[in-house]
């Protein structure tokens, strides 16, 4: 396939574009070769600017859950902009959606819009520790909370694919309130809270995160760190950006059965555009500015062209719950199958999955943490995607990201896909 107008594009991007990109991970330097410009995207495929067509699976990294393109969405966004853009001022699907997204949230009383999941984690420290009058606060190695100063130490996903987990840029001062913990030990987190008794705001982990590549919750993990900060006044916030949505109607909290005190959401809420979430108990969202002291603003907050659209989305997943039913089918028919031909190839790389996500790594042990994760061969997926790319199949360019299913995937194109990947991995190893 040739990508000669993707070339001529990355090649003048970079005039004037930091690394030709608007987001680091897209500059493909993770897998080699030059990323693919993208121009328009329907159901399960997306093709570039000399259209090439693609089976993608990574669905605008979560919120495509219905594929590209969808016409109910689209017909809501042309419907809304016939009235306006934007017009920095409440709006009824402001509060439709509001109403909506607590009804379905287990741990929501309360939501703040806002415009992206970076966005709504950096609000929900904030108010964290405005309800707690604490500094610090615990996040989980690996995990990716968005570019906030707080959360770029030891994250993951871009982050951790460019290889610069800890940015500079965030001061020492910013540092020293971010305490780490390894994802799946509750020792650790207990170690953490008696060496900073009565000083920690907020605990904030992916319940399931998927940006070291998906990681699955031990069995009593999440309960248990329920637990903990129920015991020491800790505010337990759920970033579900990713799984909010997605899993469940209630995400993964839903799933789990476990209730955090805070929730961020994003991607899905807004069906492909730009937006964020941010809520929780009543008495913490009621910090919050203009009822509370904790000031958070934004013009495009609320924006009634992705009010509509993530209305429709929302409206969709909440009466038609045999979704789940449906995504749970491709994502087991999909892992199940790449798993029995690395089985048939003599190859037990590691393969995690819960509903419509999952991660194929290069790696023979199990992946549970940021230190598993990190001994994934990723030299052998750099030339893994390489060969899915040239048989039409787009994953994501890196190995530290969850891939993201879609209900426009057929069992044909499953069929395809299962096809690339054997023929793919016959390429590496031959």
């Amino acid at each position: 396939m040739t990508i000669s107008e993707s070339k001529r594009l990355f090649a003048h991007a970079q005039n004037f574009i930091p690394g030709g990109v608007n987001s680091p991970v897209r500059a493909f330097r993770a897998v080699g070769g030059d990323p693919l410009f993208i121009k328009k995207a329907n159901g399960a495929f997306i093709y570039d600017e000399d259209d090439n067509e693609y089976i993608e699976l990574i669905n605008s990294w979560g919120p495509m859950i219905l594929g590209h393109n969808n016409p109910m969405i689209r017909e809501a966004v042309i419907k809304a902009m016939e009235n306006g853009t934007s017009f920095g001022a409440p709006t009824a699907k402001e509060v439709e959606i509001a109403e909506l997204i607590v009804s379905m949230v287990p741990s929501v009383e309360k939501v703040r819009m806002v415009n992206s999941g970076t966005e709504a984690t950096m609000s929900a420290i904030r108010v964290a520790r405005g309800f707690t009058g604490r500094d610090k606060f615990i996040k989980m190695e690996g995990h990716y909370h968005g570019h906030g100063d707080s959360f770029l130490i030891a994250a993951g996903s871009g982050a951790m694919t460019m290889g610069n987990p800890d940015s500079p840029g965030v001061t020492k001062g910013t540092a020293k309130d971010t305490l780490l913990a390894p994802y799946n030990d509750l020792d650790a987190i207990e170690t953490l809270v008696a060496a900073n008794k009565g000083e920690i705001a907020a605990l904030i982990l992916e319940p399931v995160p998927g940006n070291m590549g998906l990681c699955l919750p031990l069995p009593g993990y999440l309960e248990g760190l329920r637990e903990i900060c129920t015991r020491e006044g800790i505010v337990l916030i759920f970033d579900e950006v990713m799984t909010g949505f997605r899993l469940a109607k209630g995400g993964a909290q839903e799933l789990y059965g476990v209730t955090p005190d805070m929730t961020t959401l994003g991607k899905i809420i807004g069906g492909g555009m730009p937006v964020g979430a941010y809520g929780g108990k009543k008495e913490i969202m009621e910090f919050v500015s203009p009822v509370g002291p904790v000031y958070q603003a934004g013009t495009l907050s609320g924006n009634p062209i992705a009010m509509a659209a993530g209305l429709t989305m929302l409206n969709y997943l909440n009466e038609h719950s045999e979704v789940y039913a449906k995504l749970s089918h491709i994502g087991t028919k999909l892992s199940e199958g790449i798993m029995k031909v690395n089985e048939s190839m003599g190859f037990g790389f590691t393969v995690n999955r819960l509903g419509s996500m999952y991660s194929l790594f290069f790696s023979t042990e199990p992946v549970i943490d940021f230190e598993s994760a990190k001994k994934s061969d990723t030299a052998l997926f750099g030339k893994y995607f390489q060969a899915m790319l040239h048989r039409g199949v787009y994953l994501a360019p890196s190995q530290f990201e969850s891939l993201f299913l879609s209900t426009a995937l057929s069992d044909d194109l499953i069929d395809r896909i299962l096809n690339a990947h054997q023929e793919s991995l016959k390429e590496i190893f031959e």
